[in-house]
């Protein structure tokens, strides 16, 4: 015999079943979305230098101009007990001139502790032609409990600089960095792996 009302009951745990299937999916994606943002972002911001992000570059510029540059230096920490602070406060450079500064590292903790330091430039539209060769900022950088490391940043100035309306006529440029606790895990391996870095 045929029980119409075990049919309506059936139609409609399928509807919730399907209804939380669609759920989780969308929960997912939102999770998924949120992690992927923030590599994207930052992908983002280095390719077109958004936000005032600096650039990394493969080759220097073949032309340099007789126009100089103040190009000064900021360092910070966060969540970190380090202490961070550049070699020199500021350097005059030509605009597409190859420039090299230091950066000091003192890990003041009582464990290995590896950070990532994020940078960007003053003002945000030098961001576009402000890019570097080399830094420690493209990698994490882990430093044993007492220990000092010295950094290089391998850096120019794009002559494209010179030409843009709201750039031309800027007389300094400030580079910054903070470092922050690294999010990815790190072993003790990893202690020798600071590559570029001056003892």
């Amino acid at each position: 015999m045929f029980n119409r009302t075990s049919d309506p009951a059936r139609r409609k745990a399928g509807r919730n079943v399907r209804l939380a299937l669609v759920c989780t999916a969308v929960f997912a994606g939102m999770v998924g979305a949120a992690y992927a943002s923030v590599p994207l972002y930052k992908a983002f911001c280095q390719l077109t230098g958004f936000d005032g992000t600096v650039r990394q570059a493969s080759a220097a510029p073949s032309r340099v101009l007789d126009r100089k540059l103040t190009i000064r230096f900021d360092a910070n920490v966060r969540d970190l007990p380090w202490t961070f602070t550049p070699d020199q406060v500021s350097q005059e450079l030509k605009i597409g001139d190859t420039g090299l500064a230091f950066f000091r590292v003192t890990n003041n903790g009582e464990t290995p502790l590896t950070g990532r330091a994020s940078y960007n430039v003053v003002p945000e539209s030098a961001g576009l032609y402000f890019q570097k060769l080399e830094c420690f900022c493209f990698s994490d950088q882990t430093i044993a409990p007492g220990a000092t490391v010295e950094f290089p940043v391998v850096y120019f100035v794009d002559p494209k600089f010179a030409d843009d309306f709201e750039t031309k006529g800027a007389q300094e440029v400030t580079l910054s960095y903070t470092f922050f606790p690294s999010t990815e895990k790190k072993t003790q391996a990893a202690l020798g792996g600071s590559a570029g870095a001056r003892l």
